[in-house]
């Protein structure tokens, strides 16, 4: 292992929703699937002798709700794999309905007579008629398993089949018979045991598509749409909890006037009952999913609608949608009058969030819409709102989506936003906003900004956020002006320390990228002495091949730092071992520190590898460290898959000062605020507050062989002031958490789902007296941003003398 530094010496040393899986020594096997399956692969498609022309992968939905297979993909891998090998990618939109199928057409050949269906995915893979390996990947980065060993280790595999002589495959044996005029297709149970031979046989192709069509032009007949209206209204479909009463029953004829249609990704449209029965808590309004087909209606049309009533869970730990699947529908009038929108502002809105169940499931507990927030917009699901000059809580988004509050007093921030102040104080206004229409896009908002006049719409509920407003009508945005800050220079006799994420930085980035991070730290940081980094790539990325050093990625950023106006900074950083330290794999994000030579000084002491622990060693010139750079007790399981903190020592007009750069556990896992499990398990947190304990343990080992000495602990540590993760981080006074030093409304470095908190901190040893601490606000307020993240400094002086 390696210790950089920038120029030309080198020292030698002695960072969605992830799907269970199983593994086993022989054989890949993804848990075994009750919803998307493989149902058939077939790759003689073109071939000499073949009838169809491409090939194709074939996709079903065992279970009861829809299955969203946005963002997910569907890759190929050779039978054989070479060490050159790659598995081929062809990414997926929209959704597979219950029981229904989804064709993915692959390269075509030269022979075959016959076209497939039209295809609901497209890719451009020629996949081998005998033996090949196709995956159901939750995510479109390309897997890097070549063996059945890894890739049952592999947690983003869906479901996966091998066929003919496939070495990787779930099960004792792949699929035998496949050819150029044979597939391999699953039962018509669906059923998946984890063993592709058991569960797949071989036979001529039959592929389907979402609509049902098959590869002769041929579609199994629709029922007629109901012509009656029946006795079910939407009230008693939506009833007086989270969960229909009628999940899982067939309803015939159900009246409503559409008030919004969604044609593309989940498609399908609302409707509203124009005779409400005058209960609060039973919604009038409902979402008919049509799955891969446009719905062929429009606002204002009065229809009739049958199908089956299901509860669509969108992601892990979230609430239900109520909707009807698999609707037959007979438009009756167009033109009609929509109902009335209910008005959501700071009077009809409740103060308290939600109602506890103890950490259990809040689906069976009576709605209170004039009690709880959640309450109200559970009942109002699917019917149409209005909002009207709500204050923008969350930048617009690439998604075009942003966050407004309809109670501008909640928890305000000074520059507009809404802050984050505890686990029981839920901001209970804030909502996501998005267009209907794709040629009217949110337009670009900043954090602070006012959505002016009526915003319209229907209230959806989405696994991302919650509760939103897919709106039909939007307001005006009002740029209320914000501006990024510029901190202040430090004096001559003042060290100032600076953290900032930047966001999975690497060599290939846009040169845009390195220079507007780059101007953060010349301009807005006023070129801090020292910087730590967090989420430094290896120079090439993603790329999965072994590379661990960051020398590249660090000469773009430095170089751009002076191009800006900031000095030329040296680094230090300690390389993780490869595929250790989490993040984004084959990313081997690290911690650096930047440090600018005619400010500060950084004593090298040889022996910090990426596995070697850094000790306090008290000597008779003071206290110092084993190894310079080094890692904090990197063999802990609390640093499991994690980023190991990296220690530095400096030495600033004499005197020695220890940095600690840190960038703990992200929060994937935990349950969401807005979900079904009230209170929320926070199950992310167990890791940060043992690497806490950690970091800790060490400054506390500093503080005992030189209770004055200067420490600075700081990064990305993923948690909120107010957490237990703090509290482990302060124990017995060894740090003081600058954040709190802060008047309320500027607590927040970070802005997720309208909500600013605060993630990044900077803390200090009771060796530093009177430091002057600021988060500069560049970037999490902001539609346009480098990072995620805002930077923060603190400049101090150091000098003797303790708290008090």
């Amino acid at each position: 292992m390696q210790i950089h530094r920038s120029g030309s010496v080198l020292l030698t040393g002695a960072v969605a929703v992830a799907l269970a899986v199983t593994g086993l020594p022989a054989a890949a096997q993804a848990a075994p699937s009750a919803t998307a399956v493989i149902s058939e692969v077939y790759g003689g498609g073109g071939n000499s002798g073949a009838t169809l022309t491409r090939d194709f992968v074939e996709l079903a939905n065992a279970g009861s709700a829809p299955f969203e297979v946005g963002g997910l993909s569907v890759q190929y891998l050779p039978g054989s794999p070479s060490a050159g090998s790659q598995w081929q990618v062809s990414e997926l939109s929209g959704s597979i309905a219950p029981g229904g199928r989804y064709l993915v057409a692959q390269a075509a050949g030269t022979g075959g007579t016959v076209a497939l269906p039209t295809a609901d995915a497209t890719g451009t893979v020629a996949m081998a008629a005998g033996s090949g390996t196709v995956a159901l990947v939750s995510g479109t980065a390309p897997l890097t398993c070549k063996s059945a060993a890894d890739c049952a280790a592999d947690t983003r595999i869906v479901d996966l089949v091998g066929y003919g002589s496939a070495v990787v495959r779930e099960g004792s044996g792949p699929v035998p018979g496949a050819s150029a005029t044979a597939s391999v297709a699953r039962a018509a149970s669906l059923a998946d045991t984890d063993d592709n031979a058991a569960d797949l046989a071989a036979g001529a192709p039959t592929p389907v598509n979402a609509k049902g069509e098959t590869s002769g032009g041929g579609q199994e007949p629709e029922e007629p749409g109901p012509t009656e209206p029946g006795d079910v209204r939407i009230h008693d479909i939506q009833g007086t909890t989270r969960v229909s009463p009628l999940d899982g029953t067939s309803v015939t004829g159900v009246p409503g006037v559409v008030t919004g249609v969604r044609a593309s990704g989940s498609r399908g449209f609302w409707i509203q009952d124009t005779a409400p029965d005058g209960d609060p808590r039973t919604g009038e309004g409902l979402f008919v999913y049509t799955g891969s087909t446009a719905p062929a209606v429009k606002v204002g049309d009065a229809v009739l609608v049958s199908g089956k009533v299901a509860e669509y869970y969108p992601g892990t730990g979230t609430q239900s949608l109520t909707q009807i699947t698999a609707p037959r529908f007979t438009v009756l009038s167009s033109g009609n009058a929509l109902p009335a929108p209910v008005v959501l502002d700071a009077r009809s809105v409740p103060g308290r969030y939600v109602p506890s169940a103890d950490g259990g499931a809040i689906d069976a507990l009576p709605l209170d819409p004039s009690r709880y927030a959640l309450d109200l917009y559970e009942a109002l699901e699917g019917s149409r709102v209005e909002l009207a000059d709500t204050r923008v809580t969350g930048a617009t988004t690439a998604y075009d989506e942003i966050w407004v509050t309809v109670k501008p007093r909640e928890n305000p921030t000074r520059r507009g936003g809404t802050l984050y102040a505890s686990y029981e104080d839920q901001n209970t206004g804030r909502l996501k906003v998005m267009s209907l229409d794709p040629a009217r896009p949110v337009p670009t908002a900043n954090v602070g900004d006012v959505l002016k006049g009526r915003t319209t719409g229907v209230l959806d509920y989405a696994s991302y956020g919650g509760y939103n407003v897919q709106a039909t009508e939007l307001g005006t945005v009002v740029d209320k002006k914000l501006r990024r800050e510029v901190t202040r220079k430090q004096k001559k006799d003042e060290l100032a320390v600076a953290t900032y994420n930047v966001e999975n930085l690497d060599a290939r980035d846009d040169q845009a990228k390195f220079d507007t991070l780059a101007e953060g730290v010349a301009v807005n940081l006023s070129s801090p002495d020292i910087v730590s980094l967090e989420e430094i790539q290896d120079d090439n990325g993603a790329v999965n091949d072994g590379t661990t050093g960051s020398e590249a990625t660090l000469k773009r950023f430095t170089d751009a730092i002076v191009a800006k106006g900031g000095p030329r900074y040296a680094w230090r950083y300690i390389a993780p071992e490869n595929n250790k330290d989490g993040g984004e794999p084959g990313g081997n994000i690290r911690n650096v520190f930047l440090f600018n030579p005619q400010r500060v000084s950084f004593t090298d002491r040889a022996g910090g590898d990426a596995t070697t622990p850094v000790r306090a060693v008290d000597t008779w010139k003071g206290v110092e460290l084993s190894a310079s750079p080094g890692r904090i007790n990197p063999a802990s399981t609390a640093w499991a898959d994690s980023r190991k903190p990296l220690v530095g020592e400096f030495a600033f007009r004499g005197k020695p000062v220890f940095v600690i750069g840190n960038h703990f556990a992200s929060k994937g896992g935990d349950q969401p605020l807005h979900g079904r499990y009230q209170e929320p398990t926070r199950s992310s947190e167990t890791k940060r507050i043992q690497q806490a304990a950690e970091v800790n343990t060490f400054v506390t080992a500093l503080l005992k062989a030189d209770r004055s000495a200067k420490v600075v602990a700081l990064g990305d540590f993923n948690d909120f002031g107010f957490s237990p993760t703090m509290k482990a981080l302060t124990k017995g006074r060894a740090l003081k958490p600058l954040i709190a030093t802060l008047p309320p409304s500027e607590r927040y470095s970070y802005v997720f789902d309208g909500n600013s908190q605060t993630l990044d901190h900077i803390l200090t040893s009771p060796g530093i007296r009177r430091p002057d601490y600021d988060v500069v606000h560049i970037n999490a307020e902001f539609a346009d941003q480098a990072s995620d993240h805002d930077p923060q400094v603190v400049r101090v002086k150091v000098g003797g003398g303790f708290w008090h």
